[in-house]
Formats: structure tokens, C-alpha cells, sequence
């Protein structure tokens, strides 16, 4: 039946009630009629122009990203909905999804495939046994909106909600750290008389997972309106790479060119020197130096040299210019912003970079001597933006008192950005914070940059439950947060240590751990750079049941209580129950005393916390996550949905080739991959649109009458 025949068989239907609409006001009967039809036409797959609004939009992608060679993908974000499209080489079927881990078990999955002119589409997951083949999901909550394939790629369009309210087996996609799944095969699952058969050889169809961050927005691109940009490439010199996973951190100082004025950084990215630097390098920070005489003049002649980070060099280099960690591929500043550079201010930049080789299988190259000459391309303009950019480090200082205890599966570390020091150094109308880079090491697990005014701690300014090691990339926040001069800051991180055996210290290396939440804000200011906690020596001790040290001992000594007498700190450390113990220790760390680092540009300390104990703010008033799934109820009682999302089409732009063949758009019943037939899909939606019209109807008088 035609959409126009639909239509009219609905207004006869509707004129039957004529008795009713005489008691109605003509101007309310019309709108409700209106969205009634609008709903109805919308269900059965029809297309739909209300007055100047028009639904049958082309798809504009906000993203794209290769999964690999054969896969590419596309999305973009529309309200609360998310719009995939994928193109991959191959003929047979194709699967996308997401997993928490990375791993098989328990992937949240969209299988579909092309034949015969037809498209076929589920969604569907992995049981927590990680069989290979995904199971169908009995809630159908990704939508198919076209499918077609040329002579070489299939490309599926469809979408979902961010949050399906399945969550038995669909993930909610948010801001964590997603790990995409995705799986392809060249051939298609045979037809059967009612479903399809099981997918050909799905243990060879899984790839390698990626992790990506889906509500990111951030191009790589140079905006066309630079032509004044300029180019600096800053290069380590044959670095010695390390053996095994040992760890090496490598600082280079470099002299700028004289610039006559003021320029601003608008983008960096990482300069990978060899196939092999990938494996390697974990993270490159750029700091801007002082100028402070012929010493620093001949260390940037030097090739570089070990350091154990810039804090440990007598530079005073402690604002950070750029900063790239592994997974990243760098850092567009938004149109409105730029880092500051001149030359007459700051002659010199410290290149901090990090080596470790976190992959075993990669050993037997190390058969030779390999070294690196990797580091950052900075792009910069004299076309200066509105603002100066500043960067502004939040965490827990890398120190040996950041205690993380083995054999648990949630530990706790808070590091506190005190509000003395934010005080002393914002501006009067405070900074606005618009890119974060959450830091932690290979068993970090949750980070969350808490914002708390007052006794009132308001909503995170960023968070990730899902944190990847090997992709920590800035992420700009969809608005920029103010943090007013007065506020505390806290990065909280969550470690999981089931799988060691032995304590984890804080540190720099990959081996330790880290709790650092980068901040990029403007105006920028030079006062606080670094704002950073310890535990306080007395939290410590107190966390190990620890009452006294012996004074003047070598190595350090317990002298009280009587049964830890005479044992060494490094003892107690390794022999402590953490087993039985581990409740103790956490609460104690957790609201304990602390120790404030704060300090400026030139690593000088801000006074205020130079002499000064931090305790846990007495928070009066939490935040609260909006509930935004309700239980589902039964299709006569729900209410009629607004019309926000637009019905999409193809476009000639988004085309995966010539001669491509189409498939019709699907119906219900293909969509569910019940029938790939054309007369039975007609016929299912024939019946499925008049289950919509009887349904609709007997809600006509209790509605209109509202």
C-alpha cells in the first residue's frame, strides 16, 4: 500500500469519531492529529516534511577513523542518538561492536550482511564464555537504516541510542574510553528456511580491538585560515632504546629561533622516526624553559641525556607547552585558543620522553642495536587567537608514598589540587578548562577530575570508567568548565591489582604508577603550573600500623609498636597483610592527612603550601547521575515521541564505488534477518503498519480527549 493510501485510510478511520472531535477545540484536534499521523507514518518507514522541517536529511560525519586496512568508520551524534556507517572490504558479513576489556566475552555486537539485492541485519553479543559466534540479542536496538555492496566493500548505515536501556547486553557509549570490536569474512551465512545459518568461520572473522574515545571531537586538520603557520620539528638524536621492558626517560633541551613576536602553538603531533618507535614510546612532554645563562646555552647543544623527568633537572622548566601520550595522534587547540610562544620570554623547551617496550613479542628485533630519533611537530602562527592557553597539572605527585597494595580489585588514590592554591593563583573570574588528559599506567582503571565549591561538589568536570593504557589522549569537553580561584580539585584514579603479587609504587615508569589529570584552560596564568598531593609522611605510617621510626637509622627502622620493632620500613612494606588488612590501609590513605605541592612556571613553590597539611573537605551536598532509563512498558501506554531525530538518506559523498547495488531500505522483519524476501518483507509490513493504525486508534479517544 502506498504511503498516500496509508494516509487516507487513516482519515477515514479517524472520521469515524466525529461525535467525539465536535466536543474538542478545533485548533488542539488538528495539532494531536498532526504528531498522530506524524508517528504512524514514521513507524511504518514512510518519510516525512512537516511544514518548513524537513526529516529526510543527508548524513553529514562528524568522525571517521580506519579500524584498519579493509575498515573504515563513520559516525556522528545527533541528540541522544549515534549514526554508524561501515565501509569494509569484503563481500560477506560484518560485525562492529564494543567490548569493556578489548576482549571477546561478553562484546556488545551488530552483525549484517548484503545478498542477493537484500540486507540483512541483527544485533546480537557474545556470551561471557567468548564463543566465537555472537548470539542474537533479544532486544533489537541498533536500527539498520541501508545496506548495499559493490564489486569489493559492503557498507552498512545504521544507528542506536547512546544509552539502549538493554543493559543485560548492549554497552552505554559515553565518555569512557570505547573499545571497538569489529570482525569481517568473505562469505555470507547460508540461507535457511526461516533465520540464516550460523556465520562461516567466525574465529578467523575477529580482528584486533581499538580503543577510541566516539564523543570526541577534535580535527587534526589546520584550519584553511592559517597561511601564516609555521612548521618546528623537535627530534631526539639516536637514542639507545632499552632492553626488554626496562624503562628509559630521555630529556633534550632545544633553543628557539628569535621571533620578533608574540606566536601562538595550534597544534602539535607525534614524528614517529621508524617502524619500531611505535612500540616504544609511551609519552613525550614539551616544557618551557627560562632563560637562565650559559649553563642551559650548552645543554641545548647536547644530544640529550637520562634524566629521571624535567622536575629532577636544576632547569626550573615546569610549564608544560604540549604533551603526547601512546594511542594519541595529537592535539588541534580550538579556533579560539593558542599556547603562547616568545622568544624573549622563554628561549628554550625541555623534551621529556619516555621509552618502554610494553610488548614481549617484540623482543627478537632487539637482536641489534636499535635507536630512536622520534619527537613532536609543533605547528605555530602570528595570527594570534582571543585566548592564551595554559596547561595546569592535577594529580598525585609521582612519590613512593603513593602506596598501590597487590591482590585488589578497587584501590583509591586521591590527588588534591588544594583550594589554597587555587586561590592564591586564579584569576579573580577563574579559569575555563576545555581539553583534559587523564593519566594513569598499566592498572589504572577509573579517572575523574572532581570539582568541589565550598562543602558542594559539583558535577565532574571529566571522567573515564574505562581507561586504556596505551590510548590517553586530550579530550576537548563539549563546554568549557569554570574553576573559580577558591575551588578544590581532585584527580581521582582507580587501580585494579588483582593480577600482582607485590605493592606498586607511585613513579614515573611504566612499572609504577601515576594519578595525573592534565588540564588545558585559558586565560592562561603562571603561578600554579603543578597542583599536586602526597600523603602525609604521618598518613602513611599510620596506613602500615606504623607508630614511630628510629631516628638517624640507615636503612629506616620501626621503633614503635613493640611487635614491629627493629623491622625495616622496606619490610613492613613487603610483609604487611594486605589481605586482611587492606580496609585499614585504604581508609586511612583516603582521609588522612596530605601534603600540598603547588608550584609556578619556574618550578617555584606557591608559599601557601610550603608548610601546610591538607585534610579531606567535609562535602555537604553531592551530585547525583540523572536516571535516564525508565522500565519499559507496554506499547498502548506509552506516549507519543517527539520528532527530533531526522530519517537519513545516502548520498553520492558517502559512496563506497561506482556501480553500487542497493538494497531497498529494510524493513521490521529484514532487519531482524527473519526473511530476506521481498514480497514476505512487504507483506510483514503491511501487517506491521495496521497493528500501528488498530493500536493507535483505540488510543484515539482517551488521548484527544486530555
Amino acid at each position: 500500500m502506498a504511503p498516500s493510501q496509508r494516509y487516507s485510510s487513516l482519515s477515514l478511520s479517524l472520521s469515524s469519531l466525529s461525535s467525539l472531535i465536535t466536543h474538542l477545540k478545533t485548533g488542539l484536534f488538528i495539532r494531536k492529529c498532526l504528531v498522530l499521523l506524524a508517528f504512524v507514518g514514521s513507524s511504518s518507514g514512510a518519510l516525512l516534511s512537516y511544514g518548513s522541517l524537513e526529516y529526510d536529511a543527508a548524513m553529514q560525519w562528524d568522525h571517521v577513523v580506519d579500524l584498519n586496512e579493509d575498515f573504515r568508520l563513520h559516525w556522528t551524534i545527533i541528540n541522544q542518538d549515534i549514526t554508524f556507517e561501515l565501509q569494509v572490504r569484503t563481500l560477506g558479513y560484518v560485525g562492529f561492536g564494543f567490548s569493556k576489556d578489548g576482549k571477546i566475552a561478553g562484546a556488545d555486537m551488530a552483525v549484517g550482511w548484503v545478498e542477493g539485492g537484500h540486507t540483512f541485519f541483527q544485533d546480537r553479543y557474545v556470551d561471557l564464555k567468548g564463543s566465537p559466534e555472537p548470539h542474537i540479542d533479544p532486544s533489537q536496538d541498533y536500527i539498520l537504516i541501508k545496506g548495499y555492496e559493490n564489486s569489493t566493500h559492503t557498507l552498512l548505515r545504521f544507528r542506536r541510542k547512546l544509552d539502549t536501556c538493554d543493559h543485560d547486553h548492549d554497552m552505554i557509549i559515553n565518555n569512557n574510553t570505547m573499545r571497538v570490536m569489529f570482525m569481517y569474512n568473505d562469505e555470507d551465512p547460508p540461507r535457511g528456511l526461516v533465520t540464516p545459518g550460523p556465520l562461516p568461520n567466525p574465529e578467523e572473522a575477529w580482528r584486533t580491538h581499538k580503543s577510541v574515545l566516539l564523543l570526541q571531537k577534535s580535527p587534526l586538520y589546520l584550519p584553511h585560515y592559517e597561511p601564516s603557520a609555521r612548521v618546528l620539528e623537535l627530534r631526539n638524536q639516536e637514542v639507545e632504546l632499552p632492553y626488554g621492558d626496562d624503562s628509559l626517560l630521555w630529556c633534550k633541551l632545544f633553543k628557539l629561533d628569535k621571533l620578533d613576536k608574540k606566536h601562538h602553538i595550534v597544534k602539535y603531533e607525534p614524528i614517529f622516526d621508524s617502524s619500531w618507535s611505535y612500540h616504544y614510546l609511551q609519552q613525550i612532554t614539551l616544557y618551557e624553559c627560562p632563560s637562565i645563562g650559559s649553563e642551559i646555552e650548552k645543554l641545548s647543544r647536547d644530544v640529550g641525556h637520562m634524566c629521571m623527568g624535567a622536575s629532577s633537572l636544576p632547569l626550573g622548566c615546569n610549564a608544560i607547552v604540549a604533551s603526547w601520550t601512546r594511542g594519541s595522534e595529537g592535539f588541534v587547540f580550538p579556533s579560539e585558543v593558542g599556547y603562547p610562544i616568545e622568544s624573549q620570554h622563554a628561549k628554550y623547551f625541555l623534551m621529556e620522553t619516555h621509552y618502554s617496550n610494553l610488548q614481549a613479542t617484540f623482543e627478537p628485533y632487539q637482536m641489534r642495536r636499535m635507536t630512536d630519533s622520534s619527537g613532536l611537530k609543533i605547528v605555530f602562527t602570528q595570527d594570534l587567537r582571543p585566548h592564551d592557553a595554559g596547561v595546569l597539572s592535577i594529580g598525585m605527585d609521582p612519590n613512593w608514598r603513593h602506596i598501590i597494595p597487590p591482590g585488589q580489585k578497587r584501590v583509591v588514590s586521591l590527588g588534591q589540587c588544594l583550594e589554597d592554591c587555587t586561590g592564591a593563583a586564579f584569576p579573580s573570574q577563574g579559569i575555563n578548562i576545555f581539553a583534559v588528559m587523564m593519566r594513569s599506567h598499566q592498572i589504572g582503571k577509573e579517572i575523574k577530575l572532581r570539582q568541589i565549591r565550598q562543602t558542594e561538589e559539583l558535577f565532574p568536570i571529566a571522567y573515564d570508567n574505562n581507561v586504556d593504557a596505551n590510548y590517553q589522549d586530550f579530550r576537548r569537553l563539549a563546554h568549557p568548565v569554570r574553576s573559580l580561584p577558591g575551588d578544590r580539585l581532585v584527580a581521582e584514579c582507580i587501580y585494579d591489582s588483582s593480577s600482582r603479587k607485590a605493592i606498586t609504587l607511585g613513579g614515573l615508569t611504566m612499572k609504577e604508577e601515576t594519578c595525573t589529570v592534565l588540564t588545558l584552560y585559558y586565560p592562561r596564568q603562571k603561578r600554579l603550573t603543578t597542583c599536586h598531593s602526597l600523603p602525609s609522611l604521618p598518613t602513611v605510617l599510620h596506613s602500615l600500623g606504623i607508630e614511630q621510626l628510629a631516628t638517624n637509622s640507615n636503612p629506616v627502622v620501626i621503633s614503635s609498636p613493640p611487635q614491629l620493632a627493629g623491622m625495616t620500613l622496606e619490610t613492613r612494606l613487603l610483609s604487611y597483610d594486605w589481605e586482611n588488612q587492606f580496609g585499614k590501609f585504604q581508609e586511612a590513605t583516603l582521609h588522612g592527612t596530605f601534603k600540598p605541592i603547588c608550584s609556578g612556571a619556574h618550578n617555584e613553590v606557591v608559599p601557601i603550601s610550603e608548610h601546610f597539611l591538607g585534610y579531606n573537605k567535609n562535602i555537604t551536598k553531592t551530585y547525583k547521575e540523572p536516571r535516564r532509563c525508565k522500565p519499559k512498558r507496554l506499547f498502548v501506554t506509552e506516549t507519543i515521541p517527539q520528532l527530533e531525530l531526522p530519517v537519513l538518506r545516502d548520498t553520492e559523498s558517502n559512496h563506497i564505488g561506482e556501480g553500487s547495488v542497493r538494497s531497498s531500505r529494510s524493513s521490521f522483519i529484514e532487519t531482524l534477518a527473519l526473511s530476506g524476501s521481498e514480497s514476505s518483507s512487504s507483506r510483514h509490513r503491511l501487517a506491521f503498519f495496521g497493528l500501528h493504525v488498530i493500536s493507535m486508534l483505540s488510543l484515539v479517544p482517551l488521548w484527544l480527549a486530555s
